[in-house]
């Protein structure tokens, strides 16, 4: 009896204390969330979640626990679960929900680092992937017509290619990144940013002002970056199909897949308009027809200690024109019919591979070749262009010194047809090395010191410090002061489609010199929540940029050039900018944004303001979900004031500036179907086009190959019964959409698991 009670009470202990392995998924509305924090607080354990949300905790003596589940852009969950012996392995999952507020959201522009958007030093804007469906586009071009100070510029009536102009300033000025690699830049600033599909988008990141201390040459006005979706995160299908009564079709497909140790997401946008309309009587096109298409795919392995490794590359070929009603391709390059034909070969690939060290060290790489052949009329621009470039960033607390140290490499192959390169291609090694502490002061203070050196193998040192001051007074409040210069290589027939038209020569005036460029802003950061759970974010900036060796494009001193040269003084970019992010508990949300902006250059005491830069805008978004119906409406648009256009002469009966225009739109959205949103309305519902109140908008469309002009002795353009107004033929003259009010109509589909 002795031995009985003896062998029953040491299998009643070692039932009590038989280890036990625990594992399970963390997901968000059946999503995995990779990389969050599992903790066992009693017993001090910490376990990360893989790629695709998976945690294990192994020999955990049975007892009851507190786990703390956290996530960054995640609300904390604390939930206490009971561990009891029996099963060797016990199956614990999490629920864990995004934090409602766009502050809490990652950042990682602002300082190469992931951060809560509050937290970061630099005021970065972001913009996810539910705002840009509030007005679906086919392209992220269009998709930022809604961003306050953010402006999509077409740059031509004809081919109707663009750049986006942030703060006033235009497109070259801008780095576009994917996924925080400099893939768009130079050549492709002009055609690379459509055919990125928007259903691959996470969200958006902009930063407004110099940001080349940690990107280099071209980050002078700002920097967009797109960040595209993790493979472990993305659904596993998605589908988002819609057409217009212009005739456009946009597709949007995406899926994911496993490949050994890896998620597979792969995206393919498809955007095809082959429907010539001309509503303003020039026999012109008013919008380019277009096939477009693009494939990309996305690789995250799964690795030890979930250190990253990611791969992704994406293929772009687009097909546009733009010209007279009765062109073809037979007409290409010829004199009969004019017309703008561009044929557009583009390669991208990027990665970023964490070091197996200690040390949070990563390797980040990019290659894209860009292959460009274009005609505009009998002109034709023949261009090749190749990016390679890396970059290993060490990542390292020390106290309260939050550093981050790197170097990099970039070297650009550029050739081209024009003048630009005649004697031989452009080649230029950019290797670089910076250093960046953000210390905390107080819990309150942090500053930001930042230094960057590259070496330009064609214009020697570059030098660009940076300064950040965070002021935090308590979790809903923050001031931050940032300061910084930029530093940007001219590359004039990447960037500027008007000196490639081949409607006016193009004359350099001496040897174009590098742009320099100084900032400050200020941003104001404050949120109110009230006692009804509604919310209010108010953020304000105001910002002064300073520009020396500034490249000015002369469109006026003589009606059949473009004279560019370095400014023989200084440009200024200033102005102040608004947003106000209201959220009511009923579900009605209103995003409504202002800037007020002063773009212009003074050179021997004559102040000239910008061409083509509207001194205010607004943007607005409404939402408002009908929740008994499914049924939820969204109605955005913008509006611009009057900017400066380039006239020929003084007998053009074209305006000299352009009126107060707005785009506005609306949608609804129908989900009551399982995976299955149905969308449609009205986009431009004011039907502005720019000819509203101009007698024309391409000079002499009816010779577009300056045929039958009369020249005065001194060469100019002489008046007669057929050219009145003594005009050459010229498609600058744009500076809004020719496309009016249009109906459309989609389907989205979308299966999460």
């Amino acid at each position: 009896m002795r031995n009985f009670v003896f062998v029953f009470i040491l299998m009643l202990t070692a039932t009590q204390l038989f280890p036990q392995n625990i594992a399970g998924t963390v997901t968000d509305q059946g999503i995995p969330v990779p990389f969050a924090s599992v903790k066992i607080a009693e017993l001090n354990q910490l376990a990360s979640t893989d790629s695709v949300g998976k945690y294990s905790f192994q020999n955990i003596v049975p007892g009851k626990y507190i786990f703390r589940i956290s996530a960054i852009g995640y609300n904390p969950l604390f939930k206490t679960i009971e561990i009891t012996a029996g099963d060797s392995l016990k199956m614990v999952d999490f629920a864990i929900k995004q934090e409602a507020s766009r502050l809490k959201e990652v950042v990682v522009t602002g300082t190469l680092k992931e951060v809560s958007r509050l937290e970061s030093a630099v005021p970065v804007e972001v913009y996810n992937h539910s705002f840009f469906r509030k007005n679906p586009t086919p392209s992220i071009f269009d998709a930022l017509q809604n961003v306050n100070g953010v402006r999509p510029q077409l740059n031509c009536n004809v081919c109707n290619t663009g750049d986006i102009h942030i703060n006033g300033l235009e497109g070259p000025y801008t780095m576009v990144m994917i996924d925080g690699m400099p893939i768009v830049s130079s050549l492709s600033t002009v055609y690379g940013l459509s055919g990125i599909p928007n259903s691959l988008i996470e969200r958006v990141e902009i930063v407004k002002g110099p940001a080349s201390s940690l990107y280099g040459s071209e980050a002078v006005g700002g920097l967009i970056n797109i960040i595209t979706k993790s493979p472990g995160n993305a659904p596993s299908f998605t589908a988002d199909v819609f057409s217009t009564n212009w005739g456009e079709v946009n597709t949007d497909l995406g899926f994911k897949t496993r490949a050994g140790k890896a998620i597979v997401l792969t995206g393919l946008n498809y955007y095809n308009y082959q429907n010539p309309i001309d509503q303003n009587g020039d026999n012109f096109t008013d919008v380019t027809l277009q096939h477009r298409a693009s494939l990309f795919q996305k690789w995250m392995f799964s690795r030890k200690d979930n250190r990253l490794f990611s791969l992704a590359g994406r293929y772009f070929y687009e097909d546009r024109w733009g010209g007279d009603m009765g062109w073809t391709k037979a007409y290409r390059g010829g004199d009969d019919k004019y017309g703008e034909s561009i044929y557009t070969n583009r390669l991208e690939l990027l990665g970023a591979y964490q070091l197996p060290v200690k040390e949070k060290m990563l390797l980040s790489f990019s290659y894209n070749n860009h292959k460009q052949n274009s005609v505009y009329g009998t002109t034709s621009f023949m261009a090749s262009q190749h990016i390679a470039f890396a970059q290993l960033t060490w990542d390292k607390k020390i106290h309260r010194h939050d550093l981050l140290a790197g170097i990099a490499n970039r070297y650009t192959f550029y050739d081209d047809n024009t003048v630009g390169t005649a004697r031989r291609a452009d080649q230029i090694w950019l290797p670089g090395i910076f250093l960046q502490d953000e210390i905390e002061l107080h819990k309150k203070h942090n500053i930001l010191l930042g230094l960057r050196y590259d070496y330009n193998s064609n214009h020697g040192n570059i030098i660009t410090p940076r300064f950040a001051y965070k002021w935090k007074p308590d979790g809903n409040t923050v001031l931050r002061l940032n300061a910084g210069t930029g530093f940007r290589v001219v590359n004039l027939f990447t960037e500027d489609h008007a000196a490639l038209t081949g409607a006016r020569d193009v004359v350099i005036e001496g040897t174009l010199k590098p742009e320099k460029s100084y900032n400050v802003n200020l941003n104001f950061l404050r949120k109110i929540f009230t006692e009804k759970n509604n919310s209010l974010v108010f953020e304000g900036t105001g910002w002064i940029t300073h520009f020396n060796n500034r490249i000015i494009a002369d469109y006026l001193t003589n009606s059949n050039e473009i004279r560019y040269r370095n400014l023989d003084g200084f440009a200024i970019s200033k102005g102040l900018s608004a947003n106000l992010d209201l959220t009511y508990s009923n579900g009605l949300k209103l995003l409504i944004g202002a800037t007020l902006m002063d773009v212009y250059s003074k050179e021997n005491g004559i102040k000239s303001k910008q061409l083509f830069t509207e001194p205010w805008m607004g943007t607005w978004s409404v939402s408002y979900p009908f929740k008994k119906l499914k049924l939820a409406v969204d109605y955005t648009g913008n509006i611009y004031g009057p900017m400066d256009l380039p006239y020929l002469s003084n007998l053009d009966p074209r305006e000299r500036t352009s009126p107060v225009w707005s785009i506005q739109n609306i949608q609804f959205t129908y989900s009551g179907f399982k995976g299955l949103e149905l969308y449609g309305g009205i986009k431009n519902l004011l039907n502005w086009t720019p000819n509203k109140r101009n007698p024309f908008l391409i000079a002499r469309s009816n010779d577009p190959f300056d045929k039958h002009l009369d020249y005065n002795d001194d060469g100019s353009i002489k008046p007669t019964a057929s050219n009145p107004y003594a005009l050459s033929f010229d498609p600058t003259y744009m500076y809004a959409p020719n496309q009016g009010r249009r109906g459309f109509l989609g389907i989205r589909y979308n299966i999460k698991k």
